[in-house]
């Protein structure tokens, strides 16, 4: 069994809190989406002093809100972005070997032909992609890809149209849950010793001499501290421009990009493999998702609210309509049972006019010391990190030693092997049910019996609501660093997803649950409800029409 599992609890927040005020560290970190927390965990890593600070939640934007999928990005190929495929493949598989094997696996995707001269091209492409990746030889366990007659393009996938399909290429990528892919990465920083401060906003920059020597936080309680830095990395996404702005006029511009995704029932399409097909404009993929179907994506300029972007009527449409000409049943909002959408930091560029043609390679600038990371694709968020520390270290003027994250198990994969192959063990020695177990490991890894340890004392733990026993929803505030209700409900489960109404008939229990953790009362406990049911609506808004 894995060890005692390091801990962001309240208790951990006030020690935090105390340890940052009126401190010096090597590393602040602005933002705590993947990018961010994977400086945190790179920094910390190299023997650096770090502290994350992250205004609302941990992967509370882009990073909850992303594909859900470790891939190398099958269509850069088409661009001739060889080598970020190259670099995400890599990564890709490193996330399913080593970094996470608990919370990404490989998974079958299908790519059906529906003219003669699709075949060999884009059978080139899905060649070209699996030589490569490096998935055989690190053990990463991606089958290679094959190719698949009429007959066998549908009897692997019964629900795509036959009078439409003229064959296929089944190949795999990597399936994540994102949200808790970034909170493993933030709380392996933090058994690092990086301090992790989320729920916390900079509010400005010290700067003397021109360059950036600390920070101004204020938390969502009113605690303001400042805490002075040998150097400050931006990885705020889609706000970068607006930190760089607190220290100087910024030499860049960030342009979002909206991504909007679609939860489908399990029965709405009959298919043992994801579907990858073109679209309009790009391409649509309608993945396999925890025994539901992830339908994706968009990709519009945003010039919106950046804190809550939403799901549109003509978003909702646009994905409808590219992936019914491929299935037999047409999906319809009655088979949606959620939505999200998410911004993509794009470096702006004043020669393209659509954010799908904007590069997804990621940038490192510094200016007035500041080290600013932006662009790039989750998958690659490791090599993100790198290379902002690698800056860093040179504002720092110190030689860092290289990067040892490649050989970093996150939390809950240092023992996988040990536990992954004992949920029957595990459901009879806590009195949970088997498929409870297995769901588990796939969230908690080697964490699995430290979170059904309360049930052995506490039975009624072992009660479930939406699918999720009530020790996983304690769990996410004395261990996971949630802190409200939509924390819970929408990025430690996914019951904001995939619960019918959004969770929203879940929401007033489970506020009751963790009020007397994170010390509301009753007003507060009302008033975390209400904010829940206004961040429901503003995603389900479009889903009935």
């Amino acid at each position: 069994m894995g060890s005692e599992p390091h801990r962001l609890s309240p208790a951990d927040r006030d020690r935090v809190l105390s340890r940052a005020r009126g401190s010096h560290v090597d590393v602040v970190v602005v933002g705590g989406g993947i990018t961010g927390s994977g400086c945190a965990l790179d920094a910390a890593a190299r023997g650096l002093s770090v502290l994350l600070v992250e205004a609302g939640d941990l992967a509370g934007g882009t990073s909850s809100r992303s594909g859900k999928t470790a891939h190398g990005g099958l269509r850069y190929l088409e661009q001739l972005n060889f080598s970020l495929v190259a670099e995400a493949l890599r990564e890709r598989d490193l996330m399913i070997g080593v970094t996470a094997p608990h919370l990404v696996d490989a998974e079958p995707f299908l790519l059906p032909t529906t003219r003669w001269w699709e075949r060999p091209y884009f059978g080139a492409g899905v060649l070209a992609y699996d030589a490569m990746a490096l998935a055989r030889r690190r053990g990463a366990g991606v089958p290679a890809h094959r190719h698949l007659t009429r007959r066998g393009t549908l009897a692997l996938a019964p629900g795509l149209d036959a009078s439409v399909v003229t064959g296929g290429i089944r190949y795999h990528d990597g399936r994540m849950d994102d949200a808790r892919h970034t909170l493993a990465v933030a709380r392996t920083a933090a058994a690092r010793g990086a301090l992790v401060l989320s729920h916390a906003r900079v509010t400005g920059m010290r700067v003397e001499g021109g360059r950036v020597r600390g920070v101004a936080v204020r938390t969502a309680e009113g605690d303001e501290l400042e805490v002075s830095a040998g150097a400050v990395v931006n990885a705020a996404g889609v706000w970068a421009a607006d930190v760089q702005a607190m220290a100087g006029e910024p030499a860049f511009a960030v342009r979002p990009a909206k991504g909007v995704h679609l939860l489908v029932e399990r029965d709405a399409f009959d298919s043992r493999a994801g579907l990858i097909a073109r679209a309009e404009d790009s391409v649509i993929i309608l993945r396999r998702w925890y025994g539901r179907w992830l339908l994706g994506t968009t990709d519009t300029g945003y010039d919106g609210d950046r804190a809550s972007p939403g799901v549109d009527a003509e978003d909702v449409d646009y994905l409808l309509r590219n992936v019914n000409r491929y299935l037999e049943r047409p999906l319809t909002r009655s088979d949606l049972l959620g939505a999200h959408a998410g911004l993509r930091p794009l470096l702006a560029s004043r020669d393209t006019s659509t954010t799908s043609a904007l590069s997804r390679d990621h940038a490192v600038l510094t200016d007035h010391g500041m080290v600013t990371v932006v662009g790039g694709k989750y998958t690659t968020y490791r090599l993100m990190a790198r290379d902002a520390v690698d800056a860093a270290g040179r504002v720092l003027g110190r030689r860092l030693p290289p990067s040892p994250t490649a050989r970093i198990p996150l939390v809950g994969a240092r023992d996988w092997p040990d536990v992954a192959g004992r949920a029957a063990q595990l459901s009879s020695e806590y009195g949970v049910a088997e498929h409870h177990v297995r769901r588990m490991l796939g969230r908690y890894g080697d964490e699995t019996p430290h979170v059904l340890a309360p049930v052995r004392h506490d039975p009624g733990l072992g009660r479930t609501v939406a699918g999720y026993l009530l020790a996983e929803i304690r769990h996410a505030v004395t261990h996971e660093g949630a802190r409200t209700l939509e924390d819970v409900l929408a990025r430690r489960t996914r019951i904001a997803l995939e619960a019918p109404d959004g969770g929203l008939g879940q929401a007033p229990a489970v506020a009751s649950l963790v009020a007397p953790l994170l010390g509301w009362d009753g007003a507060g406990a009302e008033r975390e409800v209400a904010a829940y049911r206004a961040a429901v609506g503003r995603d389900r808004a479009a889903l009935g029409g």
